[in-house]
């Protein structure tokens, strides 16, 4: 399990993604290699991250999802992770996901730091990559803060248009 001075930051197990789509709000118990957590679940959680969880149960998991849960509250305040595998170049995308409550708290910024040499560890990974919308000026920002630069723009039917962003080498 990963951590950061607020947070901790398990992957994400199967049977988490199941009850939070039968149950907005529940408590779970996480077995981490450091011991059982009891974890808090808001209804709130996690954030724009929640379209994916039906495919993630599709794909039988996804490894490379972590909780962001805050240490003091033993509350989930996100997810973070990969989206998908490793592209043919080495790149690797990720996403994020925070409860709207938690916004400008530098719980992203914390977590994405705390993640990005896991990720870069990763064999076969030559870069971090990332979309953001383009009015999403607060996501932009945590990744800046993180070393990622703009390498592009980009669109979706979904959110329009993107900015894209990458770690530099």
């Amino acid at each position: 399990m990963l951590s950061s001075e607020r947070l901790l930051l398990p992957e994400l197990p199967l049977n988490v993604v199941r009850e939070r789509l039968e149950r907005p709000t529940f408590r779970a118990e996480l077995a981490t290699p450091a011991g059982p957590l009891s974890v808090t679940f808001p209804a709130s959680w996690p954030g724009d991250a929640l379209a994916v969880f039906p495919l993630l149960l599709e794909s039988g998991g996804d490894a490379g999802q972590f909780i962001l849960i805050d240490r003091e509250s033993m509350g989930a305040v996100g997810l973070m992770g990969s989206k998908g595998g490793l592209s043919d170049l080495g790149d690797l995308e990720i996403g994020y996901g925070l409860n709207p409550e938690c916004w400008g708290q530098g719980y992203a910024t914390e977590a994405l730091r705390a993640l990005l040499p896991h990720w870069r560890a990763t064999t076969g990974v030559r870069r971090v990559t990332a979309e953001t919308c383009v009015s999403n000026v607060a996501s932009a920002r945590v990744l800046e803060k993180c070393g990622f630069v703009r390498v592009g723009e980009g669109w979706n039917k979904d959110d329009g248009p993107l900015l894209l962003w990458a770690t530099v080498s």
